[in-house]
C-alpha cells in the first residue's frame, strides 16, 4: 500500500515537472522591441525580419518597432512594409526617442503597421520620392538644382520632373493611400506628404489622424494600446497588452556588419582596397596577406553593392577605370591614365540607380578615391620608366664601371679587389700594387682593367 502510493506521488510529479513549464512558457507572454535608428536599408530589412521571427516564434504579444530614421532606400522600405503586413505578430509603431523622426521611407513603414505612435517632441512626413540616379551632389552645391525631385511643382501642383519621376511619385502615393485604407489613417495627409513634402509634428499627427496615440515611453504605449482591435493577417486581434515586460532585441554582428558595408562610399572602397590587393599580390607573388586582405574585401563590396539598387553599367566603367589605371601602371602612356579617372569617375556617378537619405555617393569619396588611384598610377609608371631608361646592370654588365684596387701585379697581369672579392685581371698599361682601378671589360672571370685618371683619384682623395 506505502509503495503504490509511493508510485503515485512520483507519477504525479512527474507529470507536473512536464506540463509546468508549459504552462507557464504560455502564461508568460511579452513585448519585444527593436530599433531602427539611421537610414532604411538592407540592414535595416534584414533586423526587422529577424525581430518578426523571433516574435512568432516566442509568440510574443507585440512588437514594438522604434522608428527613428531620415528614410532610406524604397526597395528595403518595401521589404519591411511587406513583412509588417505578413506578420502573424501585431506590430505597434513608435517614432522615438524625443527629437526623433520618421521622415520619407520611415512614414511609409509607420502607415503600415497596426498601431501608430509617437513620442512627444517627434515628427514625421516629407515622403517624396527621391532623384532616380543621376550625378552625386557637388560640394557647396545647390540640392535643388542638382536632383528632379518631386516636391518641384509646375502650375497646376503636378510633380515637374520628367516621366519617370511622375510615375515614381503617383506610385509612392498608391502604396502610401493603400496603407492608410488598410489601417483607418488619413489618406489624403499620407498624400500631401508624397506630393508637397509635407511633415506633422506628434500632436498635429494625432489631431490628423496620421497615428493613434502619443505616448511618453514604451509603458504608456503599451497601456494605450491596450484593448484595440487590429487586422493581423486577416484576422481581428484585440491587444492585450497592459504592464507586459518589455524585452529589446539587439542587432546581431552580421547585422551590424551590413549597416556599415551597405554604405555605398563603403561598398566602393572596399572594392578599390580588393582591386589592388589582387594585383600587388599578382607582382610580388609570396606576399600572401595583400592576397588575403584583398580578396576579401573585393567580396564583401561586390557583395555591398549586390544589395544595393546599382546600374551595371556604372559598376562596369568603375571596373573598366581601374583596370586602365592598372596597365597604366605598367605601360605608361598618359591616355590610358586619363581615360581611367574618367570613366571611373562616370561609373561612380551612374552607379547607384535609385538614391535615399544614407545612400549616395559623396564627391569628398570618389574625388580622393579617383586622384589616389591616379596618383599610384602615376608613381608605379615613373619608376618604371625610370627602371626602362637605366642600362641593364646583370652579370658582366654590373662589373663595368665598377672601381677595384690593385692587390698584387707581376707584369700584365695580377689580382685585384672589387665589389669585396679578389679576381684575377690584367691590364694593358702599367700598374702596380695600391693603384685604383675601374674595371672596363670581363671575360671567363677574368677582369680588364685601368688606371683611373687623375680627375678622379683627386675626387676620391
Amino acid at each position: 500500500m506505502t509503495f503504490a502510493r509511493v508510485a503515485l506521488l512520483a507519477a504525479a510529479f512527474v507529470v507536473a515537472a512536464v506540463l509546468c513549464p508549459f504552462s507557464s512558457a504560455g502564461s508568460e507572454r511579452v513585448a519585444l522591441s527593436v530599433a531602427i535608428d539611421g537610414a532604411i536599408g538592407p540592414a535595416s530589412s534584414r533586423q526587422l525580419k529577424e525581430a518578426l521571427d523571433a516574435a512568432a516564434r516566442r509568440d510574443a504579444a507585440v512588437l514594438i518597432l522604434q522608428l527613428d530614421t531620415p528614410g532610406g532606400l524604397v526597395t528595403s522600405m518595401r521589404e519591411m512594409i511587406a513583412d509588417i503586413l505578413a506578420s502573424p505578430v501585431p506590430v505597434i509603431g513608435y517614432v522615438a526617442p524625443a527629437g526623433g523622426h520618421a521622415a520619407s521611407a520611415g512614414t511609409y513603414i509607420l502607415y503600415a503597421t497596426h498601431v501608430a505612435a509617437m513620442a512627444p517632441g517627434t515628427n514625421l512626413g516629407a515622403a517624396t520620392p527621391v532623384e532616380i540616379g543621376g550625378l552625386p551632389s557637388l560640394p557647396g552645391g545647390d540640392k535643388s538644382d542638382q536632383k528632379g525631385e518631386g516636391d518641384q511643382k509646375d502650375a497646376n501642383g503636378r510633380p515637374a520632373g520628367d516621366a519617370m519621376m511622375a510615375k515614381v511619385t503617383n506610385d509612392a502615393v498608391a502604396l502610401i493611400r493603400s496603407l492608410a485604407e488598410l489601417r483607418g489613417r488619413n489618406g489624403d495627409w499620407g498624400e500631401k506628404a508624397v506630393r508637397e513634402a509635407a511633415s506633422l509634428s506628434a500632436n498635429a499627427a494625432l489631431q490628423e489622424h496620421v497615428i493613434d496615440f502619443v505616448a511618453r515611453d514604451t509603458t504608456e504605449l503599451l497601456l494605450l494600446a491596450d484593448g484595440r482591435t487590429v487586422d493581423v493577417a486577416g484576422k481581428k486581434v484585440v491587444l492585450a497588452t497592459k504592464g507586459l515586460p518589455v524585452e529589446t532585441l539587439k542587432p546581431g554582428w552580421f547585422i551590424q556588419l551590413l549597416s556599415v558595408i551597405t554604405d555605398p562610399n563603403t561598398a566602393v572602397i572596399l572594392m578599390l582596397v580588393g582591386v589592388y590587393g589582387i594585383v600587388f599580390e599578382f607582382t610580388s607573388p609570396g606576399a600572401v596577406a595583400p592576397g588575403v586582405i584583398g580578396t576579401i574585401c573585393l567580396v564583401l563590396g561586390l557583395y555591398a553593392l549586390d544589395l544595393l539598387p546599382i546600374n551595371y553599367t556604372g559598376l562596369a566603367l568603375m571596373l573598366l577605370g581601374v583596370v586602365f589605371l592598372i596597365i597604366e601602371a605598367f605601360n605608361p602612356t598618359v591616355v590610358l591614365g586619363l581615360g581611367g579617372v574618367a570613366a571611373f569617375l562616370f561609373g561612380a556617378a551612374m552607379l547607384l540607380r535609385v538614391e535615399g537619405p544614407g545612400f549616395a555617393l559623396s564627391w569628398a569619396i570618389i574625388g580622393p578615391a579617383a586622384a589616389l588611384t591616379l596618383g599610384l598610377a602615376l608613381l608605379s609608371g615613373t619608376y618604371l620608366w625610370a627602371a626602362r631608361r637605366n642600362p641593364p646592370r646583370v652579370g658582366g654588365e654590373a662589373m663595368r664601371g665598377q672601381p677595384a684596387e690593385i692587390l698584387d701585379w707581376q707584369g700584365g697581369e695580377g689580382h685585384v679587389l672589387a665589389l669585396g672579392e679578389r679576381w684575377r685581371a690584367k691590364a694593358d698599361e702599367p700598374v702596380a700594387a695600391g693603384d685604383s682601378v675601374e674595371v672596363t671589360d670581363i671575360s671567363d672571370l677574368v677582369l680588364t682593367v685601368r688606371r683611373r685618371d687623375a680627375g678622379r683619384n683627386g675626387a676620391r682623395q
